[in-house]
């Protein structure tokens, strides 16, 4: 016989049923975060941060210059505008994908439970 090296802990309430995340739920979840890493691209893309540089007169080339102006005429590296320019123009690595894909779980996640 193998020794058990852990012991169930007995429930305060033995009758209780487990609650399971309904089906529904569980496919707004999914389908939340799929929409949101398919749909990053495009939004980038929209806001002006291509593939080719920013988009002049573009949501994004105004982010670039406010923050020029901020840091006294360059943009620093690895902030929000640098990261969105160089996702924009490479696209979304694996840590953001899953960053990505988190949140729009979770805001699947909420309008489920809106619905």
């Amino acid at each position: 016989m193998i020794p058990t090296l852990y012991k169930s802990l007995p429930s305060d309430k033995p009758n209780q049923r487990r609650k399971d995340m309904d089906p529904f739920t569980a496919g707004a979840a999914i389908a939340g975060g799929a929409a949101a890493v398919f749909a990053a691209p495009a939004v980038l893309g929209a806001a002006g941060f291509t593939s080719a540089g920013i988009a002049a007169g573009s949501l994004g080339a105004k982010m670039m210059s406010a923050a020029a102006v901020a840091n006294g005429g360059g943009v620093a590296a690895g902030g929000v505008v640098a990261v969105l320019q160089s996702t924009g123009a490479a696209g979304l690595s694996g840590a953001a994908s899953a960053a990505v894909a988190s949140v729009g779980g979770a805001l699947g996640w909420l309008a489920s439970s809106i619905f």
